[in-house]
């Protein structure tokens, strides 16, 4: 249990993986990470909070669902804000130590579907940096409590 904002809020352990596929032109690419965060909810919002470790250095990452939209919050090596919301496009930053860039999503799919002990996220969207056409990419995050 973890008190935000006064209202205590029950975090969840939670094993998570998140598989991106891009497409660029006729090339396709998939990576996958599979690790261990947190799920609560809060506000009317549900929250997936995990860490990755990169070749730049740990990367935390929030992913914020709520109705129409879905937020995706990256700090440390990387630093990114994205927001995802049915057929709108939303600017965006990246970060890294090299510099920043602007980014831009056009979101074509999103789905999500939380259960008791399980869930999933799902979002198609293109990516745009400097606002060329970066790709289109699929990004599936799925996740089920881990056995207490």
């Amino acid at each position: 249990m973890c008190l935000l904002s006064g209202t205590a809020v029950e975090h969840k352990p939670i094993k998570i993986k998140v598989t991106t596929t891009i497409w660029d032109g006729d090339q396709k690419e998939t990576f996958e990470l599979t690790t261990f965060g947190r799920y609560y909810e809060k506000s009317g919002s549900t929250y997936l909070q995990y860490e990755e470790v990169m070749e730049e250095g740990n990367v935390k990452s929030i992913v914020k669902v709520s109705k129409d939209e879905t937020l995706i919050l990256r700090s440390g090596a990387i630093t990114m804000r994205m927001v995802f919301e049915m057929n709108k496009k939303h600017l965006g930053r990246y970060e890294t130590p090299f510099g920043t860039m602007g980014i831009s999503t056009r979101t074509k799919r999103l789905a999500h579907s939380f259960g008791a002990h399980n869930g999933a996220i799902d979002i198609l969207y293109e990516l745009h940096m400097q606002g060329a056409l970066a790709g289109t990419y699929h990004l599936e995050i799925s996740y089920e409590e881990e056995n207490k």
